[in-house]
């Protein structure tokens, strides 16, 4: 387990500074939405910050985050496991580009239903203390099956259509608990550095907001490479102790499997 914590972090430092514009892309997203929200006055202190939070323009960026978040998905993905090779980490190469866009959208729907859509328990007829308990199964369900469907979810980055929903639960049975631990020593640091970050700009002076605002742009950079890698890592050892390989299978063993 320390092994893989270490090798996510090492890996995230590596490949910022082997891709950097890959790196960048969530980085200018959250200092954009930081512009926002400096112009909101969300950094003048609480009044502010609360008066800002609904800002309509700030949930869009903030929907924007979402997806530039998601993009490590595809290209750090496979720079783990593809070797730490950079250049193929971030070539676009076919199947995978197809089959990580429909995750993608998928991701992109639910992330844009959770801000922006009806409420789902309202949508059932729930109201009041019923609904927020059903809120509260709704998203644990959600976090549950993310964690059994992430041998999927890795290999469709890697271009293996072969691993799908039903192979991913029983490729990550028997690793759950361990993939929660690994998903939490890859988020956890990060996410507490973002939101101290985030707070100290606020109650900060004014003449140290944009220095704060920068610093948790590069965490939220380092967050978003942390979370893809602790996926991969953790549908890595998953599907090792299955004695299964999540990557495809060479272009040449499937021929010779064809003809056997």
């Amino acid at each position: 387990m320390k092994s893989d914590i270490a090798t996510v972090y090492r890996s995230a430092w590596a490949f910022a500074l082997a891709c950097p514009l890959l790196f960048l892309i969530p980085v200018l997203v959250e200092l954009a939405q930081h512009v926002v929200e400096w112009r909101a006055g969300m950094y003048d202190g609480i009044a502010g910050a609360k008066a800002a939070e609904a800002d309509p323009l700030r949930l869009q960026f903030g929907f924007a985050k979402t997806l530039a978040l998601l993009l490590p998905g595809y290209w750090f993905t496979r720079y783990i496991l593809f070797g730490f090779d950079a250049r193929r980490a971030a070539r676009i190469e076919w199947p995978a580009i197809g089959l990580w866009l429909i995750l993608f959208a998928l991701n992109g729907v639910q992330q844009w239903w959770t801000l922006f859509g009806p409420s789902l328990t309202g949508l059932m007829g729930l109201s009041g203390t019923t609904a927020q308990w059903t809120g509260y199964a709704l998203v644990l369900f959600s976090s549950i099956a993310g964690i059994y469907f992430m041998a999927w979810t890795v290999a469709w980055a890697l271009g293996n259509a072969a691993i799908g929903p039903i192979r991913s639960v029983r490729i990550m049975a028997g690793s759950f608990w361990r993939t929660i631990l690994l998903l939490l020593a890859g988020v956890l640091p990060l996410m507490i550095a973002h939101y101290a970050l985030s707070f100290g700009a606020i109650f900060a002076p004014a003449i140290l907001d944009w220095p704060l605002l920068l610093l948790d742009a590069l965490v939220v950079g380092l967050l978003a490479l942390t979370m893809a890698g602790s996926n991969a890592i953790a549908a890595r050892h998953a599907a090792a102790v299955k004695g299964k390989d999540l990557r495809p299978e060479p272009a040449v063993a499937r021929g010779l499997a064809g003809t056997l």
